[in-house]
């Protein structure tokens, strides 16, 4: 592994096919160092062709983080699709290489995510273990609120973990989150 100079602000950018081995790479560091933090598995992505990260990329929109031209950070912006969920995205696939963090790089990538959203929805969510108090504090940080708890949601060598769910509203849509008044489903 590269030592990264922490000093160097990381510049962010969209990735394109043509980085799909950079990307698979980062994909599969992040499925090995903290297998419990992603729906995916390291065995099942280690068997994808190259192709199928060329795919990814050219149909998601992901962001990379790269500090002194090494890609050390990258996070997806999906959409939704449906006709009435296609005002909300979501953040995931959020990882930074051990070396990179506390440089900035979870902030500027999530705030990348965020401001491209900011332009296409109403609403960006996200949802993260419950144990990571430092994903925690940066979705917080950047405006995310919680609003619910998805109990055993990711299940990894017999262990259940929690995740958080958490939103960030755009275009002064943020309200607090209200219960559906009685007799609404």
């Amino acid at each position: 592994m590269t030592t990264v100079p922490q000093a160097a602000p990381p510049a962010i950018r969209l990735l394109t096919p043509e980085d799909a081995a950079l990307y698979r790479a980062i994909r599969l560091e992040a499925l090995e160092m903290n297998p419990e933090a992603f729906g995916s598995t390291l065995e099942r992505e280690r068997e994808l062709p190259l192709a199928r990260f060329e795919e990814r990329l050219a149909a998601s929109d992901v962001f990379g983080a790269f500090i002194g031209g090494e890609l050390v950070g990258v996070a997806v912006f999906h959409r939704e699709q449906g006709g009435k969920t296609a005002h909300k995205a979501v953040l995931w696939g959020m990882y930074v290489r051990p070396e990179a963090r506390k440089s900035g790089t979870g902030r500027r990538l999530v705030d990348a995510v965020a401001a491209h959203a900011a332009e296409r929805v109403e609403q960006l969510q996200l949802a993260v273990v419950s144990e990571n108090d430092a994903a925690l504090r940066l979705y917080a940080a950047a405006g995310f609120v919680e609003y619910g708890r998805e109990v055993k949601a990711l299940k990894q060598d017999g262990r259940y973990y929690d995740e958080v769910l958490m939103t960030l509203f755009f275009g002064g849509e943020d309200r607090p989150l209200q219960p559906p008044r009685s007799g609404a489903v």
